[in-house]
C-alpha cells in the first residue's frame, strides 16, 4: 500500500490581510494550535490558509472584504508548502487598483487560480456549518463542491462555467427584447457539457464516500448516510433538448428551473435512520466530523496526498471522550491539522510535537 505524500504548510504570510497588517507564522507538519482571545484573528488565519485553494476561501467572502480595514485595499498571502517533491513558493493576492481580481504565482511564476489545487488539497470545518443539515440546499452543495474538489481538481471549473452559461441564459430570457435561438441554443449546450460533467463528479464522489463512510467502524462520532438528491443530468443532448423546451417556463420563472444548481446534498443518522436536520445539534456536529475524517481518508487513498484540515473552534464543544477520539484521529491520519481554540488546554492531549501560536 501507497503512503500518502505529506504535503503541508511550513511557512504563511500575511500582508494587509483582514486584522493581519504584517504577520507570518512558520509550522510543523502536524497539528498546529492556534489559540487567543475573540477577536484576536484565529479565524482571520483560518480563512487566509483557505485561501491557498481555488475559490474564495472558508467564509466565501469578497476578495475586497478580505482587505485590512484601514490598509492599502489589496492584500497579499505568501506560503511554503513542503511537498514529497521539494518545497513550493505560493503567492496570491489582490491590488487596490483591482480588489476583485486574485493573482497567483508558484515559485515566482504567474498561475491560473486553479493550479492551487495540484499542490495542496484543503478541507475545513466551522462553526457556521454546524447548522449546515438545517441550512439550505445551497449550503450543503457548495460543501458538497469542496468535497469533490479536493479529489477532481477540474471540478471548480466545470462548476463555474456551468453557471456561467446559466446566468446567460438567463438575461437572454428575460431580457426586453426576443433572444437569439442560436446564442441560446449555445448556452444551452455549454451548460448541458457542464452540468453532466459536475453532476457526474458529485456522484462519484458521493459514492466513494459512502463506501468509506459504510467501512468506518461505530464510534463517538455519528455514522453519516449520504445521497445526492435532485436533479443530475446524465446525457448532455437530452438535457440541452429539455433546456429548450423549458425556455417559456424558465422565462416566467426569471431562473432556469431544473438542473444539477438544484441538486442537494441528502444527509441522515446511520443508526437512527433519521435525517441529520432532524438530529440534535451535538450529534450533527459529529456527524459533520465524521463526514469530514472520512473523505480526508479517501482523498489520500485516492490521491495519495495527505489533506491539510483547518478545523476553527472544533473542540469547544466536544465532549472530553469525543475530543479525545477526535485528537487520537488527527494524529493517526498523518496529515497536517490547523485548530484554533480560546483555551490552550482544551489541546493538551496533542502533546509537545504540536506547532502553538498564540495571537493577541
Amino acid at each position: 500500500m501507497t503512503v500518502p505524500a505529506p504535503a503541508f504548510v511550513a511557512r504563511i504570510a500575511l500582508r494587509d490581510v483582514r486584522s493581519h497588517a504584517d504577520t507570518s507564522f512558520e509550522a510543523g507538519p502536524r497539528a498546529v494550535v492556534v489559540t487567543g482571545d475573540n477577536g484576536a484573528g484565529k479565524t482571520n488565519l483560518l480563512e487566509a490558509l483557505s485561501l491557498l485553494a481555488p475559490g474564495r476561501g472558508l467564509r466565501g467572502a469578497s476578495y475586497a472584504e478580505i482587505a485590512r480595514a484601514g490598509g492599502p485595499g489589496g492584500w497579499s498571502i505568501a506560503a511554503v508548502l513542503e511537498t514529497a517533491g521539494g518545497s513550493v513558493a505560493l503567492g496570491t493576492g489582490t491590488t487596490s487598483a483591482a480588489p476583485e481580481r486574485r493573482l497567483l504565482r508558484v515559485n515566482g511564476a504567474t498561475a491560473p487560480l486553479s493550479a492551487l489545487s495540484e499542490w495542496l488539497a484543503l478541507l475545513w470545518l466551522t462553526p457556521a456549518m454546524d447548522r449546515l443539515f438545517s441550512d439550505t440546499a445551497t449550503a450543503r452543495r457548495r460543501f458538497l463542491d469542496r468535497l469533490v474538489l479536493a479529489l477532481i481538481p477540474g471540478h471548480g471549473a466545470e462548476v463555474t462555467r456551468y453557471e456561467a452559461a446559466m446566468r446567460a441564459r438567463t438575461r437572454l430570457l428575460t431580457g426586453d427584447t426576443p433572444p437569439d435561438p442560436l446564442w441560446l441554443a449555445g448556452l444551452e449546450r455549454a451548460m448541458a457539457v457542464h452540468g453532466v460533467a459536475l453532476a457526474r463528479a458529485r456522484a462519484e464522489t458521493v459514492a466513494a464516500l459512502s463506501t468509506e463512510l459504510a467501512a468506518t467502524p461505530d464510534g463517538p462520532f455519528a455514522r453519516a448516510e449520504i445521497a445526492v438528491s435532485g436533479d443530475a443530468p446524465r446525457d448532455p443532448d437530452r438535457f440541452a433538448a429539455a433546456l429548450a423546451d423549458a425556455r417559456a417556463t424558465d422565462a416566467a420563472a426569471g431562473r432556469a428551473t431544473f438542473g444539477p444548481h438544484r441538486a442537494d446534498l441528502a444527509v441522515r443518522h446511520a443508526a437512527k435512520r433519521v435525517a441529520a436536520a432532524l438530529s440534535s445539534t451535538g450529534e450533527q456536529k459529529a456527524l459533520l466530523i465524521g463526514i469530514t475524517l472520512a473523505h480526508a481518508g479517501l482523498v489520500a487513498a485516492r490521491t495519495d496526498r495527505r489533506p491539510v484540515l483547518l478545523l476553527d473552534e472544533v473542540a469547544a464543544h466536544l465532549d472530553a471522550h469525543r475530543r479525545a477520539a477526535l485528537f487520537e484521529q488527527l494524529l493517526d491520519s498523518g496529515a497536517q491539522v490547523w485548530l484554533t481554540g480560546t483555551d490552550a488546554g482544551l489541546f493538551d492531549a496533542l502533546g509537545a510535537d504540536a506547532t502553538r501560536i498564540t495571537l493577541g
